[in-house]
């Protein structure tokens, strides 16, 4: 019997919160290893990604090594009036975060540092589940699928997935509102999509 997306969801959290300390870090390393010297990175002036949590991929390492190369680096704030919405905010590794209602760290809201979503040129997004064809399982509230399903996908950024690859399932069923990815990077390489 095929799980539902919750259960799936739980077993994959599960999942990757098993990964050890060293796992995890070795994983950190990979990814901000390979991932900076892809041609997609490489030609991006300002790129989103997220402070991990629930034994996420941690991109931190990445950031660091980004923003080295003269990257300009933003994080997911939660929006103030619009319920499940994300906006996007210049961010500086070190630079102090809190934590949102969920806990995540993210910068304190400051208008004038906010980086219209149309004006990234890739978003590095955490996700619970993914597979070969850019399906993307999420922990259930939608943040990103609301802010990024409100943007003709023309005008989205280029939207890669960061997972550990023992959250790789064979088959996710999408459902209508599901953003589709452009592309996920593991700590074994990135994967395109093909659409």
């Amino acid at each position: 019997m095929t799980p539902s997306r919750d259960e799936l969801r739980q077993q994959l959290r599960t999942a990757r919160r098993q990964l050890s300390h060293d796992q995890q870090k070795h994983a950190a390393i990979a990814l901000a290893s390979h991932l900076p010297d892809h041609s997609l990175l490489q030609h991006a002036s300002q790129v989103a990604l997220y402070m991990a949590a629930d034994g996420e991929i941690d991109p931190h390492i990445l950031a660091e090594v980004l923003f080295a190369r003269g990257k300009q680096i933003a994080l997911p704030v939660m929006h103030p009036f619009n319920d499940h919405q994300l906006l996007f905010q210049r961010y500086e590794p070190g630079q102090p975060l809190l934590p949102n209602r969920y806990g995540i760290p993210e910068p304190q809201l400051a208008k004038p540092e906010l980086i219209p979503l149309q004006e990234l040129d890739v978003v590095l997004m955490p996700l619970v589940g993914f597979d070969d064809n850019g399906n993307r399982l999420g922990m259930g509230g939608g943040f990103y699928d609301r802010t990024l399903g409100g943007v003709e996908a023309d005008l989205r950024p280029t939207l890669i997935g960061l997972a550990h690859s023992c959250q790789r399932v064979e088959k996710l069923y999408a459902a209508h509102w599901d953003v589709p990815l452009n592309g996920i990077a593991t700590e074994q390489g990135l994967h395109w999509v093909e659409r």
